[in-house]
């Protein structure tokens, strides 16, 4: 019995467990603020780690924010507004003076000052790099000038590198001697030749396993897998996913050392991309969360309208059968169950599709055979749902022959939705359009003009 209590606290005490900033955390932090017990707030600030003071930050009201980040701002590290949404960092580094700014960016690797300047407008942007080392100045203003979302922006430019010729002890005296330079964390080391080409790496295990004396060029160096700097950054993290990398090289068009992307990049920009095609099925915008009222309204009006031009076209193929409804209400009351059966549908297969255009295991090698599968897929459900609506509208409205023609309208919708909800984000892709943007607004046009004009067409045919 002892033992089983025991047992059961150590449960419950694992439980309690959490790691990210509680309610009460932030309660205490804000109640603090607000009677101006200073020494509390700095407290509870010293004690939460970067990311969860973006947190506290962020979930506070605009007000109590101003508050924390204007009279807090000695308990705010750089790394916070890293950790921050990439909106919200705009708009507090916005407020803020541009030498307080260019403080935070001096405190950073090269990496993650350029995403802390990067959302800002050209302006500020150019008013806190001259207020920056000529060093960090220099980094900043070579790594804007590559391509947005591109491995350039994306690549730390404080690298690891020894020339071929040095043996194991020289390389491990040049780190100890130049700790204070290197990049705070780092996984190999890269192997150059005087042109500044890249000719291998090597991962910091195998190198602290070799004698000193041991010549680099003698080593078995792993082949690098080198990063073109224009590289788009979903591209780089469809690199490291599949072979597995830690870090890899980034060179210019000759094949010169830029700089290095850590797997700790990557999984930002994986995340990143994830959150983003997500949010852009739904028409929303990344950090609307924390943008103003009326500007979170324009942008999601766009989309809604486009919505409404769609079902103002699906309303246009119902007024073709308006006699039709007129005599059959019935009609009316089941039309909507069959556009919203394809629509769901569709939007399984049009998930699948988009997904594995974007991890890269859709290509022209296997499209067809994917398309097929999710119409086969569509085609069978709607052979079962159309079993069970038909029987179910049969006894509804004591009428064998509705059943019928609902039953065979389900496995038109269910065929086209499986059909094109697949075939859609192929064919935007192949187009040079985002599969993630415009794929649900062309589906939903779909399932609902073939669904309710299967069902209402059918109806005029076998009914009247």
């Amino acid at each position: 019995m002892v033992e089983e209590a025991k047992k059961i606290n150590e449960q419950d005490q694992a439980e309690d467990v959490t790691f990210t900033l509680s309610d009460d955390e932030i309660r205490t932090a804000l109640d603090a603020l607000r009677v101006e017990d200073s020494d509390t707030v700095i407290s509870v600030l010293d004690e939460l780690s970067p990311a969860d003071t973006a947190d506290l930050i962020a979930k506070v009201n605009p007000e109590d924010r101003a508050e924390i980040v204007q009279m807090y701002s000695q308990c705010l590290s750089a790394e916070t507004f890293n950790e921050m949404d990439p909106e919200l960092s705009r708009s507090i580094l916005d407020g803020m003076d541009a030498s307080e700014v260019a403080a935070l960016i001096s405190a950073l690797e090269s990496d993650d000052a350029l995403e802390l300047i990067e959302p800002l407008d050209e302006a500020k942007q150019q008013e806190i790099i001259h207020k920056l080392s000529a060093k960090t100045r220099l980094a900043l203003e070579e790594g804007l000038s590559f391509p947005e979302d591109s491995a350039g922006r994306l690549m730390q430019r404080e690298v690891v590198a020894v020339p071929q010729f040095w043996t194991v002890g020289k390389t491990i005296d040049y780190l100890r001697a130049a700790a204070s330079d290197l990049p705070e964390d780092f996984f190999d080391v890269f192997v150059i030749d005087p042109g500044y080409h890249v000719r291998g790496q090597i991962p910091l295990n195998r190198l602290i396993r070799c004698k000193r004396s041991e010549k680099i060029e003698n080593l078995s160096v792993e082949a690098a897998t080198t990063i073109p700097s224009d590289m788009d950054q979903e591209e780089v993290a469809h690199l490291f996913r599949r072979d597995n990398i830690v870090s890899a090289p980034v060179v210019d068009p000759d094949n010169r050392l830029l700089g290095v992307i850590t797997i700790d990049d990557i999984v930002d920009v994986i995340d990143e991309e994830a959150q983003e095609d997500i949010l852009k099925l739904a028409g929303v915008d990344q950090g609307d969360l924390y943008r103003a009222v009326w500007s979170t309204t324009g942008t999601r009006f766009r989309w809604l309208f486009v919505n409404l031009l769609t079902a103002i076209l699906a309303s246009f193929i119902i007024s073709f059968f308006d006699a039709t409804i007129e005599q059959i209400v019935a009609l009316a009351v089941l039309m909507p169950i069959v556009a919203s059966m394809g629509g769901n549908a569709g939007t399984q297969a049009l998930t699948v599709a988009v997904r594995a255009l974007a991890t890269k295991e859709l290509s022209g090698a296997n499209t067809a055979r994917i398309i097929w599968k999710e119409t086969l897929v569509g085609s069978l459900n709607g052979m079962a749902f159309a079993v069970i609506t038909g029987i179910i509208t049969a006894f509804w409205f004591s009428s064998t022959m509705l059943g019928v023609v609902i039953a065979m309208a389900m496995i038109i919708n269910l065929f086209v939705a499986g059909l094109f909800g697949a075939a859609i984000p192929v064919i935007l892709d192949r187009s040079g359009a985002d599969p993630a943007v415009a794929s649900t607004v062309f589906l939903t046009t779909v399932t609902d003009v073939v669904g309710f004009f299967a069902f209402l067409g059918l109806a005029a045919i076998l009914l009247l």
